[in-house]
């Protein structure tokens, strides 16, 4: 008996070693979640002291300063600010253009990526140097060409314009990063379906497309993003103010002498809010992409 109960005390001593060395039982555990405590108060204080701003009063920015708490809610600002530049509209142009582009420039990616990463087309490698060489070009070197052919076939000052250049430059990108992943795809699949008589296109959109899925919807969302978050060649192209869109109007607005503090503050917050609302719909979406690959 005496034998037995020191191997059951034993026993459990190993069992509470072994609970001590779980991951993430130790004090680096508590290290690391404080650091990024920390971390998430930095990055999320800015936008807290807009939102703080844009319902104070001119009168209580000019009493307290940025950091005073107001002593109630004022919209003044935010509804002026919406009033005097049609921001429904702005935000209409936004969406309009970065959802079109998101799209469409998945779609030209996958096309392009389904012939390099798994129908190997000669010179693949060449064709994929250029696409990553076309991403390392400046927006600036791009303008002045861009500008005259839109000038040229009569598509300056639309929509339609940034649409196609944007769907182009964001589609370089995703042809690139599409490529490596394709040209891992399972050879057996596609073996399989051919031999069942399953055209090419057929196997891209009934195969391929469903099992890359994940990561489809990833960029998918990154070039939305990416789109909305776009000033320099909006700024170049839409120069009619029906048709400019949140980041160009937020940008122009800025340097004017009737923009207080408090509207520059509300300016600031609408421009954050659609983005911010966005990622955080399609978060589920984003985390379930990259930990797909992660696990693949």
């Amino acid at each position: 008996m005496t034998s037995l109960s020191v191997r059951r005390a034993r026993s459990a001593q190993q069992a509470g070693h072994a609970r001590g060395r779980l991951p993430g039982a130790g004090p680096g555990r508590w290290a690391v979640l404080a650091a990024l405590v920390v971390l998430a108060v930095v990055m999320l204080l800015p936008f807290a002291i807009v939102a703080l701003n844009a319902v104070k009063s001119p009168a209580e920015y000019s009493a307290g300063g940025p950091l005073a708490l107001p002593h109630g809610i004022y919209l003044d600002g935010i509804v002026e600010f919406w009033n005097r530049v049609d921001f429904g509209r702005k935000l209409l142009n936004s969406l309009l253009v970065s959802a079109a582009v998101a799209v469409l420039a998945v779609v030209l990616s996958v096309l392009n990526a389904y012939a390099l990463g798994v129908g190997r087309v000669r010179g693949r490698l060449w064709i994929l140097v250029l696409f990553l060489v076309a991403n390392t070009l400046p927006q600036e070197a791009l303008a002045y060409p861009l500008y005259y052919i839109a000038k040229a076939v009569g598509l300056y000052d639309s929509r339609l314009a940034l649409i196609i250049i944007f769907t182009v430059v964001q589609g370089a990108f995703g042809t690139y990063l599409l490529s490596a992943v394709l040209g891992n795809f399972p050879k057996e699949i596609i073996e399989a379906a051919e031999m069942d008589g399953a055209s090419r296109w057929r196997i891209l959109w009934r195969i391929v497309v469903p099992i890359s899925r994940p990561t489809l919807n990833v960029l998918m969302i990154f070039f939305f993003i990416w789109t909305w978050n776009e000033f320099f060649l909006p700024l170049i192209f839409l120069i009619s103010n029906d048709n400019q869109t949140v980041p160009v109007v937020l940008g122009v607005l800025q340097g004017e002498r009737m923009m207080d503090a408090t509207m520059s503050s509300a300016s600031a917050l609408l421009g954050i809010i659609p983005a911010v609302a966005f990622f955080l719909i399609f978060q589920r979406t984003l985390t379930r992409g990259v930990t797909v690959g992660a696990v693949k």
